[in-house]
């Protein structure tokens, strides 16, 4: 089955006074938008992983508390709103950044001005995931050619789990944003793209950097220390959902046994995220909230069924139905002393800096402003 190629920066957009989302459930077998009118719409969106990806979770969610002020301003509508929204993903703290945000910024006003001041700060949101994504392609990119120039008659050989690229963001990702940086500049990449069972984020990372023309190919999950361990892997990229004030990383479950197996064979492992997405009131990996999803998620998968390859994608039981499926944690947490470096669009933080994140923001965003 084709799929036609679909340009970035397409995930979310307005069309008058409702939201059109990019539908990831069925990713990459099948292109669909839906049409969001609502405050609840948005909420089961969230829920049910039909918007994906720590920092557009953030974005649809602002423009949820928009689609509520357009139909009720008052101050009893906007906490509701905020409560329903929190309460789709606990772990990605993007999304409870923007809604804090959002909230600081309409509470004020009174209610006749929140409806248009929501949707223009719901706007600047999107515009500013958007930016945050080209510079962390820049400082990442750095990261690449060192290894083309260490390496320069081969590719560079870049691992990823899950998806942290345009269809995750605003913009043109995260953790994808210096490989589309590196391949725009002529560096010779190969992508080793994990499963990620068993939501499988990373058959989006393997379709989407298909259509952008990089080089990838998909492994199981479990082949992954076996291709480091062969030396097969120059450098780990994967994003993140909420990064603890002393570098402790929540990404997507099974990164940090990438991490743990990187460590071992001296591989540099690399997170990129936005600043949004550090949450300094974590102390560290331990007081991040995890996710945990339905075991259905383990029992079924999403594909295609020959000789009806054309046809819609169907949810297949891959269990007997007397089998159990056990918890299904949607995330886990990488040390802070596996991570090589942070990338954000302030630059990359490594080594000491990684201990106090508080203390680099200050510095960093102080230096920004100037």
């Amino acid at each position: 089955m084709a799929i036609p190629p679909l340009p970035p920066y397409s995930t979310i957009r307005c069309i008058g006074k409702t939201v059109e989302i990019l539908d990831q459930r069925y990713l990459p077998f099948e292109l669909s938008f839906i049409r969001l009118t609502d405050l609840q719409q948005v909420a089961d969106a969230i829920t049910t992983m039909a918007v994906r990806g720590a920092p557009l979770i953030g974005v649809t969610a602002a423009f949820g508390v928009a689609l509520a002020m357009e139909k009720d301003p008052s101050d009893q509508s906007l906490a509701q709103s905020l409560t329903l929204l929190a309460r789709t993903r606990p772990t990605a703290v993007n999304l409870h950044t923007a809604l804090h945000r959002i909230a600081c910024h309409l509470q004020p006003l009174p209610p006749e001005e929140r409806c248009h001041a929501a949707w223009s700060f719901a706007e600047s949101l999107l515009l500013e995931d958007a930016r945050a994504t080209e510079a962390i392609g820049d400082f990442g990119l750095p990261w690449i050619a060192q290894c083309h120039a260490l390496y320069p008659g081969r590719p560079v050989t870049i691992l990823t789990h899950c998806n942290a690229g345009w269809v995750a963001t605003c913009g043109i990702g995260t953790a994808l944003a210096p490989i589309y940086r590196a391949h725009a500049q002529g560096i010779p990449l190969r992508v080793i793209a994990s499963e990620t069972r068993p939501r499988l984020q990373g058959l989006i990372t393997a379709w989407e950097l298909t259509v952008a023309g990089v080089p990838v190919e998909l492994v199981a999950d479990n082949a992954t220390a076996w291709l480091l361990a062969r030396g097969e892997i120059d450098l780990i990229l994967v994003g993140a959902d909420r990064i603890a004030r002393n570098g402790d990383v929540a990404n997507k479950i099974g990164t940090a046994l990438k991490a743990y197996a990187a460590r071992i064979h001296q591989v540099p492992f690399l997170v990129a995220a936005p600043t949004s997405t550090i949450d300094l009131t974590a102390a560290d990996g331990s007081t991040i909230p995890i996710e945990r999803r339905s075991p259905d998620e383990l029992t079924y998968a999403l594909g295609l069924s020959p000789p009806h390859s054309a046809s819609h994608p169907q949810s297949v039981r891959l269990y007997p139905a007397d089998l159990k499926a056990g918890v299904n944690p949607a995330f886990d947490i990488t040390p802070a002393a596996y991570i090589t470096a942070i990338i954000t669009e302030l630059g990359e933080i490594r080594g000491d800096a990684l201990s106090d994140l508080a203390e680099w923001l200050s510095t960093h965003r102080s230096s920004s402003d100037r």
